[in-house]
Formats: C-alpha cells, sequence, structure tokens
C-alpha cells in the first residue's frame, strides 16, 4: 500500500477486488497498477470470468444459440477486445470464433447448466479459454517443428465452420450486422460473402444480428472490475488535482497549453495511454470565451476546465474537473462561482434520480430535461456509457447537440453492471463577475452497479480545485 502513486489511490487499494486479491500487485510510483505481466494475468482473470458468466446469460437472454464472429488481422472486430486475451493485440491472419450454447438443444433449457463451447478457427486459445482449431496439412520445410498443425487457412476455414455448425445444428447464428451500432457491425462485407458461400442456403437462413447481444458483452463489467476502476479513477483525481495547482501553474506564466502538456507528460510517465487529446480552456471575467485559447496566458481569477481520461488495462476513464486561480488575498472562491458548481452538482443528482435499469437512455433524457426546466437549470445532458471503449456500448443520455433525444443509440435499455460518464453542464449568472454567464461543465464517471442503483466510481467534484 505505501507504493501507491498518491494517497487517494491508496485508500481505494484497500477495498481490492478478489481477483486482485489473488494477484498481488508490485506497485512503485512509476507502476501504480503492477508489472505489465501482472496487469495481462489480472485482465485474464476477468475475460476468463466474463467468458464463463457474463456471455452465457446474456447469449440466453437474447435466444442466441450459437455467436459466429469472423475477425481478419487489421480490420478487427470491436467485440475482439472483449473476448481475447490482453497479449492478443490482432486477429492471427483470420480468426472465426463461435460461441455455441449446448443448453439450447436441451428439453429444459432453463435447468441447463453446461458450459459455453468457445471455438477459434485458427488464432489461439487465448490461454486455454478457446478450443483453437488448427488445420491438418503437415507444415512443410526445413525449419518446421515436430508435430506442430499448420494454420487454418482461407477456404479450409470456411469449411471448418460448416463442419462445426453442422455438427452442432443450432436453431440461429448470430452474426455482428447493425446499421445503429458500431459495436455489433463488425462483420465486414468480405466476410460476409465469404460466410454466406461456404454455409449455403440452410445455415444461412439462420444466421439473424446480435445487435443486443454484442453491445450488452462489451458493456457489462464485473465486481472486481468495478473495484479497478475505483483505483483508476482515484489517480484522475490525484492528477486533475495536481494540474490545477501551484504545482504546475505559476499565474501569470503559465498558458493553458502548458498544463495541458503536463497533463499529457504525466499520465506518459505512469505508462499508461489515453482514448482522446486532452483538453484545458479558461474563462476569465469580462473575456468572450472565444478570444481565449490554448496560447493564453493563466491569470488569477480565472475558472479553469479540463477534459481528460486515462487508458489501463483496456478501460477507461473520462472526467471534467474545474479549477479557480485565486487572488491575491482570496482564500476560495466566489460564492457565485461556488453557487454555479452546485448547480451542476443539481444536474447529477437529477442524473442518478433518473437513471435506472429498464429504462432507455431517451426515456432518461426525456426526465431529466423536464426537472431541469421545472428547477430552472440551463444546462445541457449528453451522458454516454464508459468501459472497453471511451465513448462506450450501450445507451446514449442525449447528445450536446441533440437534446430531444438519440434515435438508435438512445433507445437501448440500462443494464445492472454499466458503466457510464455523467457528462453534462449547468450555464449560471455569477454576481461577482456582473452576471456574466459561467459554464461550469462536469463529468465523472459512475457505476450502475448489480443492485440497479447508480453509484460514482469514486466521488464527484464538489469544489474548485484552486490554485494559490
Amino acid at each position: 500500500m505505501r507504493h501507491c502513486l498518491v494517497r487517494s489511490a491508496c485508500l481505494v487499494a484497500a477495498a481490492a477486488s478478489t481477483a486482485a486479491a489473488q494477484l498481488p500487485l508490485t506497485r512503485t510510483p512509476q507502476r501504480p497498477f503492477g508489472t505489465l505481466r501482472e496487469q495481462a494475468a489480472l485482465q485474464q482473470q476477468w475475460l476468463q470470468e466474463r467468458l464463463a458468466t457474463v456471455l452465457p446469460a446474456l447469449m440466453r437472454e437474447y435466444k442466441v444459440a450459437m455467436w459466429v464472429m469472423p475477425i481478419r488481422e487489421y480490420n478487427e472486430d470491436p467485440v475482439f477486445s472483449s473476448i481475447t486475451s490482453a497479449t492478443t493485440f490482432a486477429a492471427r491472419r483470420r480468426t472465426i470464433y463461435i460461441a455455441y450454447d449446448p443448453c439450447t438443444a436441451e428439453r429444459n433449457p432453463s435447468a441447463c447448466t453446461r458450459p459455453l463451447d468457445l471455438v477459434a478457427l485458427g488464432g489461439s486459445s487465448q490461454g486455454g479459454l478457446w478450443k483453437a482449431v488448427r488445420s491438418t496439412k503437415a507444415i512443410a520445410g526445413a525449419g518446421a517443428v515436430a508435430g506442430r498443425q499448420a494454420e487454418l487457412w482461407g477456404d479450409e476455414q470456411w469449411s471448418a465452420l460448416k463442419a462445426e455448425i453442422e455438427k452442432r445444428k443450432p436453431r440461429n447464428i448470430a452474426v455482428n450486422t447493425s446499421r445503429t451500432w458500431a459495436f455489433a457491425d463488425g462483420l465486414s462485407s468480405g466476410e460476409a460473402e465469404g460466410m454466406r458461400a461456404a454455409l449455403g442456403p440452410t445455415w444461412t437462413k439462420r444466421m439473424v444480428r446480435a445487435e443486443g447481444l454484442a453491445v450488452d458483452f462489451i458493456a457489462t463489467r464485473l465486481p472486481a472490475e468495478d473495484q479497478f476502476y475505483r483505483e483508476l479513477t482515484a489517480l484522475v483525481h490525484s492528477l486533475t488535482q495536481r494540474m490545477f495547482s501551484s504545482e504546475v501553474i505559476t499565474p501569470g506564466r503559465t498558458t493553458v497549453a502548458d498544463a495541458l502538456w503536463w497533463w499529457r507528460q504525466a499520465v506518459n510517465d505512469l505508462g499508461l495511454g489515453t482514448w482522446f487529446q486532452a483538453n484545458v480552456s479558461v474563462q476569465r471575467q469580462g473575456v468572450p470565451t472565444d478570444q481565449l485559447d490554448e496560447t493564453t496566458v493563466i491569470q488569477r481569477g480565472d475558472v479553469l476546465w479540463c477534459d481528460v481520461g486515462i487508458t489501463a488495462l483496456r478501460l477507461n476513464t473520462d472526467t471534467q474537473h474545474n479549477g479557480y486561480v485565486l487572488k491575491e488575498g482570496e482564500t476560495d472562491a466566489p460564492e457565485g462561482l461556488k453557487a454555479a458548481l452546485r448547480r451542476s452538482n443539481r444536474l447529477q443528482d437529477i442524473l442518478f434520480e433518473e437513471t435506472r435499469p429498464g429504462r432507455t437512455g431517451n426515456e432518461i433524457l426525456r426526465a431529466v430535461r423536464a426537472r431541469m426546466t421545472a428547477e430552472g437549470l440551463d444546462g445541457t445532458m449528453y451522458s454516454h456509457p464508459i468501459g472497453m471503449h471511451g465513448h462506450g456500448a450501450g445507451p446514449l443520455i442525449g447528445l450536446w447537440d441533440y437534446q430531444d433525444g438519440v434515435p438508435g443509440r438512445g433507445d437501448h435499455r440500462v443494464r445492472p453492471s454499466m458503466w457510464f460518464s455523467s457528462e453534462l453542464q449547468v450555464t449560471t449568472p455569477v454576481p461577482e463577475w456582473g452576471g456574466q454567464q459561467v459554464r461550469v461543465a462536469q463529468e465523472e464517471d459512475f457505476i450502475v452497479g448489480a443492485d440497479g442503483k447508480p453509484r460514482w466510481a469514486l466521488t464527484r467534484q464538489e469544489r474548485f480545485w484552486l490554485v494559490k
């Protein structure tokens, strides 16, 4: 614990998950989440549990007997990172992943407890989690390894797929095709042509879309991942506080770009990545925002804002925090600015109160917008799922420019064990600034728990980070 990067990360590490407890991590200030090897082992534990618990439950919910995912190298399906090991960076030539639920063939499927058949035609077994099927052809050449089988190739793969299907005779075959969801549209046109030609009309007519299955499998997270995410969020919070402090900012000298590049370097120095270019901006009394850019020198009295994210163990964060540069003699932000922040917090409260499993993103948006009007909150709601992707799989709760609902992607329903970013803003006139409108945009990641109740991944910002 004493090797955690920051005190907040140490505190949340005390609530480590069962999976993490099985794998003690070697932490140093340069390695807040252990070595790459330890991270990969932890991710493998998560993958094993997801394939054993989350996937069969979703296949049965969506009444899918077989899910077939042909994936080619450099044209990977969005679901690829959710079904493969951390050490697998790309599909091997082509890998056709097959998930078959044998319980669909039972007389009483609801009483069946048999595990899924997980088959990989080509590629690896992903650490033994998939049954890797190889070619029966011998490897020729002086460099051939005795007993090693060649990889499936070309039409041989499609023939192997047909054989696996004929052996199991599934009542339907789900494929990743969607006009709504990128996450469920991984079957390329070329692979679809090859698959249909190989299977013929008998099996092709059993092909169905797997939109909900793909989206919800990518979106659903484990309790062990929740615990890690808490620690990852603690790291984000500690870095935003450092960025918006006198450690980084010297009023009258530091530019917006200086703060931005400090963030990028700090994340890089930790051996971590991000899924988008961070943003930092200022608001200033008496100055239109379009006159303030990255070259702006930060001054006392400025309101600071950032939009940042970190990627670790294939999981992503998305955070917007606010700071204030104290004027000489000040010990806190003016009351008008603090009131503006509280109004943004109030919109977060409303979002939590309206977010629950079974509701669509558009239903939540309409309810939130109605309450904003009733309470006089001048703002926008544009929250999104997060997890394996920054703008993740699951229902959108508005977009900044679609406040009346998002067709398609806003019609998906919230489920337990989904993660979201509560992205929103409220604009408020500040008396100390002569009634000038100040926009307080906030974003905090939250978890819809297995009990269906939303909770913050760590906490939310309820006061400005202060630059002295």
